[in-house]
């Protein structure tokens, strides 16, 4: 398993540095960044998009056809509608949800910007999620790119990791590390 997901890494790398630097070359970087969020969205909402993308029993045929179909309908840019139907012709499509997130993160990287994450137990408004990128955003003295994630599990607080920086006030996590103190003792 350790040289499949090697390569399967390997791989996701080389197509998403490709995508980047071809979209670069074509100055459509932005617009290319934005129609594979968009992508990666309807693959994780629609199933059976997802399945035809994952399922190596599908034709390539039928992965290019829906490729077409799918680019013609949301007005997809050129550039990526020929790299999604590349990947079908060589059967990689099923990588794809891994090659957009690393694609997009190589898009936010060479802008500077970093990634956090905000996992609360309490739901928080716009204004407050808000708030804490901007506050985040001063301490690293970068953009920060927040993804912020509602876990009721937490019971109360909160968890911020950005990069591999972590703050986590959870009150989950202080009763665990009581129940480990109980346990020592």
């Amino acid at each position: 398993m350790g040289k499949n997901s090697n390569f399967s890494d390997t791989a996701t790398s080389r197509y998403s540095l490709a995508l980047y630097e071809l979209a670069e070359e074509n100055s459509s970087l932005k617009e290319v960044e934005d129609q594979s969020l968009a992508l990666s969205k309807l693959i994780n909402k629609n199933k059976d998009f997802e399945l035809l993308i994952k399922n190596p029993i599908n034709k390539k045929e039928d992965q290019i056809n829906i490729i077409n179909k799918i680019s013609e309908h949301y007005n997809f840019n050129n550039l990526l509608r020929k790299f999604l139907c590349f990947l079908a012709e060589k059967r990689r499509l099923f990588f794809l949800q891994n090659i957009l997130k690393n694609f997009i993160n190589i898009c936010s990287q060479k802008r500077g910007e970093i990634f956090a994450q905000l996992i609360a137990a309490k739901e928080l408004s716009e204004s407050d999620v808000n708030k804490i990128n901007n506050d985040l955003s001063e301490d690293f003295t970068s953009k920060v790119k927040l993804e912020y994630k509602y876990d009721p599990s937490l019971i109360g607080g909160l968890i911020i990791q950005v990069g591999s920086v972590m703050i986590d006030t959870s009150i989950k996590t202080k009763l665990k590390q009581l129940e480990n103190k109980m346990i020592e003792a």
